[in-house]
């Protein structure tokens, strides 16, 4: 009899730490949602009314509008992520000369502002070698847009002479006049600051042009980006320095 209890408590025991080692396993393997990121709800940006949003998470729990355009899902706003999406951190760097010497991925605010509306509204700067790097900046299942998937959406839209007009968000909340606008296809892009100066200083905030990175690679210097003023509908096409920052839109794969 006493025997008899020995084993059945043996047992018990025996399946207690079982089921705590599954248990165990199954959380560990679970993966966590991102984080709540400060700057959610809190873009001044006017997207269009008459078109319906998605929506995509990355790394930081930041929560960003995406919209399709044709058969490319985009995001509709700059990205702000500030970790690889292996959870490394991207190196926040605001001193001119290590920005300008830098080789490596870095992010910085436009003149390090920690002004979580601007960041929320406009997103973050990004050297090219960020973009390039093999850890991704991307959210999951999305990529930094190449120059490929950029002349794609302008040939959808109409082409290079009518682009901007479509791209651009409308009014002058945060476009300088005169804005030739309508935001038809939901993109909503902003004019921003950027860090392009030869010293790795930034250049005084605009609110005439904005521009974006491309992931397409140029040669051992230079890679492609492209670029929007306030006062026409073209799209404007370019190469400059890797170790610029400049804006990031994200396509979805």
């Amino acid at each position: 009899m006493i025997k008899e209890s020995k084993n059945k408590l043996i047992s018990e025991v025996i399946l207690f730490f079982v089921i705590s080692a599954v248990l165990i396993t199954v959380t560990g393997c679970r993966k966590l949602p991102p984080p709540s990121s400060p700057y959610n709800g809190r873009t001044t940006a006017v997207f269009n009314p008459e078109k319906k949003y998605g929506i995509v998470v990355d790394v930081d729990g930041n929560v960003y509008k995406t919209i399709m355009i044709g058969q490319q899902t985009w995001m509709a706003e700059n990205l702000r992520v500030i970790h690889y999406r292996n959870g490394d951190k991207i190196p926040n760097v605001t001193e001119n000369t290590q920005w300008k010497y830098l080789r490596t991925g870095a992010y910085c605010n436009y003149n390090n502002t920690l002004d979580a509306d601007t960041i929320a509204t406009f997103g973050c700067l990004y050297n090219w070698y960020a973009l390039h790097d093999s850890r991704g900046l991307a959210p999951e299942g999305w990529r930094v847009a190449t120059a490929e998937d950029w002349n794609t959406l302008f040939a959808y839209l109409g082409g290079e002479n009518i682009t901007g007009y479509r791209l651009k968000e409308k009014g002058n909340l945060h476009w300088c006049l005169p804005n030739s606008a309508d935001n038809s296809s939901g993109f909503t892009a902003l004019p921003f600051g950027q860090r392009d100066k030869l010293n790795g200083g930034f250049n005084p905030k605009s609110n005439c042009y904005g521009v974006w990175w491309t992931s397409s690679d140029g040669n051992y210097t230079v890679a492609p980006f492209f670029y929007l003023f306030s006062w026409d509908m073209l799209i404007y096409k370019g190469y400059n320095y890797k170790y610029f920052g400049y804006s990031i839109r994200c396509i979805k794969e």
